[in-house]
């Protein structure tokens, strides 16, 4: 059995969610410690049981550990099985985490495989439905899978409420993925969603990044949303390149003016147009493992983060490959061996 120290690197839900979805992937079981240790609340959170269980149904696995609150889990993962399944995160727990935990191992089945997943669409420190839709989604792609995902429903912090559906076909033949330039910028838009929050709100968001970022009113989208699909608000920012789109997203709180929200946004994709790396360093966390499973890629970011760094850990436990990180000229190269 593999022992995983849930301290280690970044030391949050992230080694929990790749340890899961390897062990179902290379049919070994591993136990857990000190999970999420440098959080704040440490434990099991609802999104993270979540994921466990989700992650436990697809193979029927053995478990132990797997309550509210748990520091230690035991996973054995059994035959893994395409078919339709439906989890409830319960609150607005983020529905595209416990996606990010099962789509690797279902890539792997033998079946095709449906999934609705429902709770939070687009949630503060995870990727938003348009993020997976519109950056991670085409890449994998790329790589050889064939997945469909479909927002049916938002749902923002606190209330939660929303819905993702995904269809998946397990993958025939992985290829590998080398990603180390732009190409041309294809386009640029902002887009602001609300509901049950007042139109100004998001009008302001749109006026700050059409100013800071020198975009005309043809690139900035209002999204008016039904009222019993909030209170919520989100704002994203989209550059499409030629071999790659990036997402960047500000999340609307209570008592968050809408000019800071919108700020949130663009910090991150200044940050991005600042470099030449095709790839954003929350990219570069999804990238890794789907890389692993094809046996090798690579690509070039413009920062390593903790939660990659705790990926590259996990991964060399289960399968043995390594993880080359070394500078660049355009910024952070990154290769699964």
């Amino acid at each position: 059995m593999i022992h995983i120290d849930g301290a280690e690197g970044e030391g949050g839900g992230q080694i929990l969610r790749s340890s899961l979805a390897l062990s179902i992937c290379t049919q070994q079981p591993f136990r857990i410690s000190n999970i999420r240790a440098n959080r704040d609340k440490p434990g099991l959170m609802r999104q993270h049981l979540t994921a466990v269980k989700a992650a436990g149904e697809i193979c029927d696995a053995e478990l132990e550990g797997a309550e509210l609150g748990s520091r230690e889990l035991t996973f054995k993962p059994r035959a893994l099985r395409g078919a339709r399944y439906a989890f409830a995160v319960g609150t607005a727990g983020s529905c595209t985490l416990v996606l990010q935990t099962v789509l690797p191992a279902l890539l792997t089945a033998k079946e095709a495989s449906t999934v609705k997943v429902s709770g939070g669409t687009h949630n503060r420190g995870s990727p938003p439905f348009d993020f997976l839709q519109r950056a991670f989604l085409p890449l994998l792609a790329r790589m050889g899978a064939k997945v469909n995902i479909e927002l049916t429903r938002y749902g923002f912090y606190p209330r939660g409420g929303g819905e993702i559906r995904m269809s998946i076909e397990p993958v025939e033949r992985w290829s590998a993925l080398d990603l180390h330039e732009r190409g041309e910028r294809v386009h640029a838009f902002a887009e602001s969603y609300v509901a049950a929050v007042p139109i100004h709100v998001a009008q302001r968001e749109l006026d700050t990044i059409g100013d800071k970022l020198n975009w005309s009113h043809e690139q900035l989208f209002l999204r008016g949303l039904a009222n019993d699909q909030g209170p919520g608000n989100a704002v994203t920012i989209t550059m499409q390149h030629e071999h790659v789109t990036e997402v960047f997203t500000g999340f609307g709180e209570r008592g968050v003016r809408a000019e800071t929200v919108a700020d949130q946004a663009i910090r991150e994709a200044r940050m991005y147009l600042a470099h030449a790396a095709p790839v954003g360093e929350h990219l570069a966390d999804q990238l890794l493992l789907p890389m692993a499973l094809a046996g090798s890629g690579s690509f070039t970011c413009t920062d390593v983060t903790p939660h990659l760094r705790s990926n590259a850990l996990v991964i060399e436990r289960f399968t043995g490959r390594k993880t080359r990180i070394e500078a660049s000229a355009t910024g952070m190269r990154v290769s699964v061996v």
